[in-house]
């Protein structure tokens, strides 16, 4: 039986674990928590690659100096490879006298007491955690004779973290997932926006020069007119072009943050498109990562129908802490022609409404429509403080 205090490390352990949802971050939180919860000196978690090695291989307690000494990842091979193939858990006093040990690198730190545990998802072992050298009050290594092992209830404390690590683990991967999916559909977005409207705008360009050189000679007060239109031209190709290669770069946000991020699009589309376009940034403070990727791409999504589909003269957005303090509240303001939300309900895909949902959802958050025939739309999107 768990005593209670054990319960409550993994409890613990598994509020840490969901707090992020990329996979790296969750491979290291699994290794911390473990090797804290058992009381262990070292601990690894082993990602298999299917091919014999590991994909990732997560350590904690050693320190970067000697994790480089050691050398490349370790293959799959003797114990390591028991526990991948048999998914089994394996709890040894001394993991050196064990026949399956093949010996380890000349920079590997000594170790003795050996538990590991696979984590796995129904018959798919997704990895494999191993926790080394015990440690141990001076009263326990006397009452040990001199060494401390790990214990039947350490194996069942670690068999309960596995099991929700593998949650997290697939909750991680699934969430991944679904942002390259959504990168690739943004990139087919933008692809779509550049021929519609940069290819275009190239082919006039193309033509109008072509016009200006027939002119050159016959007509040269014409052909002066159409080569200001290719300037004009050639501008506006330009701006469109910057402001889809800005959509493409959020990582800005890692670097600048939300409202420089916003500031920096918004100028670029004002300077792009006819409607008027701003930016009223409050005294919002930095969110989680992933909170302000779910805003900063509502607002692209939002903008982009603004300024496609509604035909404004004017947008605004507006970013800011909500009234009753923490997190952030983002509006998107247009006088373009609006819309039934009820109507489009079923056809939601077609204004991006269903995708800015599900980003609003995904962090918390929550997403509000308001728009009617002729008078404009206000998209709003809240997200909690953490």
């Amino acid at each position: 039986m768990v005593r209670r205090t054990g319960l409550a490390a993994v409890s613990a352990a598994l509020l840490a674990m969901n707090r992020t949802l990329e996979v790296r971050d969750v491979l290291q939180t699994i290794v911390s928590s473990a090797r804290e919860l058992l009381d262990a000196r070292y601990a690894a978690l082993g990602v298999p690659d299917g091919a014999g090695g590991f994909a990732q291989f997560i350590v904690d307690g050693v320190s970067d100096r000697q994790w480089k000494a050691i050398g490349p990842l370790p293959r799959q091979h003797g114990i390591l490879a028991a526990m991948l193939h048999d998914a089994t858990p394996v709890r040894l006093d001394d993991v050196r006298q064990d026949p399956r040990f093949e010996g380890w690198p000349a920079a590997h730190p000594e170790m003795s007491d050996f538990l590991g545990m696979p984590i796995a998802d129904g018959d798919e072992v997704l990895g494999a955690l191993f926790l080394a050298t015990k440690r141990c009050t001076p009263e326990q290594r006397r009452a040990a004779g001199g060494g401390c092992a790990f214990t039947e209830e350490d194996e069942e404390l670690l068999g309960i973290l596995a099991q929700h690590a593998a949650i997290a683990l697939t909750n991680a991967r699934l969430y991944e997932r679904s942002r390259e999916l959504t990168i690739a559909d943004e990139r087919a977005r933008l692809a779509h926006e550049l021929h519609d409207a940069v290819a275009q705008k190239l082919f006039s360009l193309r033509l109008t020069a072509q016009a200006a050189a027939t002119l050159m000679d016959r007509d040269p007060v014409r052909a002066r007119s159409e080569l200001r239109q290719v300037t004009r031209l050639a501008a506006e190709a330009t701006d469109e072009l910057r402001a889809a290669v800005i959509e493409l770069r959020p990582a800005a946000l890692e670097e600048d943050g939300l409202a420089a991020t916003l500031r920096a699009q918004i100028q670029v589309l004002d300077r792009a498109h006819p409607a008027r376009v701003t930016l009223e940034a409050g005294d919002a403070k930095p969110l989680p990562a992933a909170q302000e990727e779910a805003l900063l791409r509502v607002a692209q999504e939002a903008l982009h129908n603004a300024l496609r589909h509604a035909a404004a003269d004017r947008v605004t957005v507006s970013l800011g802490p909500p009234p009753a303090g923490g997190g952030a509240v983002l509006r998107i303001t247009d006088d373009g022609a609006g819309f039934d939300p009820e109507a489009v309900r079923g056809a939601g895909r077609h204004l991006g409404l269903v995708s800015m949902r599900d980003r609003a959802q995904a962090v918390g958050g929550t997403l509000t429509v308001r728009s009617a025939p002729g008078a404009g739309t206000v998209i709003e999107m809240e997200v909690p403080g953490v």
